[in-house]
This record gives structure tokens, C-alpha cells and sequence, in this order.
């Protein structure tokens, strides 16, 4: 055999083996990235924390809901769009005359829902312009040892910029917002919100 052939054996030798080496290395890393578990982010278990992270999500799972709504529907409707959420609130409003007080006979682990203000800034199109609507929205949340759950909501309508008063409040939990929430919540039960 001569000097050339034998050289260039030995390089494709050492190419094969590289390649085999290399193609091992790359296996291997693949193996371990697949066993590594993927990384959970909790849910806060504070509400202030739980909602700043909500207002910062709420308008796009807001207007997905509404891009659903209208293709199940199939009917022309107002279009809006939500631009902002914010302006969180924490300070609860009374209920009803004297203190709160639960259900003698309801679970004792079950804590009275957090009262959470938030207001979004929508934006819709008519026939002939676009207009600006304020909603307030008053959140009841509670804590289940699961995560945090909508139990109900309000709404109320404004201009914007502010002119005529808000409308009256309506129970809005099965509204875009409401179901928004709910998504969100489902979201961060599960470890989806980071």
C-alpha cells in the first residue's frame, strides 16, 4: 500500500470516527434535555401579584375570546378590540349592611373572596368611527387549593374620555372579560403564565 492511500485511509477513518463521536455527543445531549422536567411557574398566591400579572395578559386572551365569539357567531357585530387593562384596586367594598359573616354550615377552609378592581380601555368600530369605551370591572376571587378561581364579576361602561356616567353595573362573569379571566386563571393554575 502506498504512502497516499494509507494517509488517505486514515483520514476517513478519523472522519468516521468524529462523525460517530459527534452524532454520540449530540444523542446524548438530546437524551438529557428530554429527561430534564420541564419548568412549572406557580400561580402567585397573592393577589396583588396575581393581578398585575393578569392585567398584563388580560388583553390579549380578551380579544381572543372575542375573535372566537365572533366566528362561532357568524353575525356582524360591533367589533372591539381591548387595548389596555389596569388601574388595579385592592381596597374590598362592603356587602351589605354589618360585617361579612359565612355560612355556619359552609367549609371552613374556605376563605371570603378578594375583591380586585381593574378598568380596560376598548376600542370599537361602527359604520361610520371608531370609539373608545372605559370598563370597570369588579373582580370576586378565591383561593382553592388548586389556585385561584373567578366566583363572579360586574362590569360597568363608560366613554372615554370620561363624559357621560358609567352605565349601571351588570353581572358580567360570562362576558369577553369574564371568560378572559377565567382562561388566564386556568393558565396560571397549570403553569402556563411565567
Amino acid at each position: 500500500m502506498s504512502y497516499r492511500s494509507h494517509n488517505k485511509l486514515c483520514r476517513e477513518a478519523k472522519f468516521r470516527i468524529a462523525t460517530f463521536c459527534l452524532c454520540m455527543i449530540g444523542f446524548c445531549f438530546e437524551r438529557a434535555i428530554a429527561q430534564t422536567p420541564p419548568q412549572k411557574s406557580s400561580c402567585p398566591t397573592d393577589v396583588e401579584n396575581l393581578t398585575s400579572l393578569l392585567i398584563r395578559d388580560l388583553p390579549s386572551y380578551a380579544n381572543r375570546v372575542s375573535q372566537r365569539s365572533r366566528r362561532l357567531n357568524r353575525k356582524p357585530a360591533l367589533s372591539s378590540s381591548v387595548i389596555i387593562a389596569g388601574r388595579p384596586e385592592f381596597a374590598p367594598l362592603t356587602l351589605g349592611p354589618g360585617p361579612y359573616t359565612s355560612d355556619p354550615g359552609a367549609d371552613i377552609t374556605t376563605t371570603a373572596p378578594k375583591q380586585v378592581f381593574i378598568t380596560t380601555l376598548e376600542r370599537g368600530y361602527t359604520a361610520r368611527k371608531p370609539i373608545q369605551l372605559q370598563q370597570y370591572h369588579w373582580l370576586f376571587l378565591t383561593q382553592t387549593e388548586d389556585g385561584w378561581r373567578l366566583a363572579t364579576m360586574f362590569s360597568r361602561t363608560g366613554s372615554y374620555p370620561e363624559g357621560d356616567p358609567p352605565s349601571p353595573p351588570r353581572d358580567s362573569s360570562n362576558g369577553i372579560i369574564g371568560q378572559a379571566v377565567r382562561n388566564w386563571l386556568q393558565d396560571c393554575r397549570v403553569g402556563k403564565i411565567n
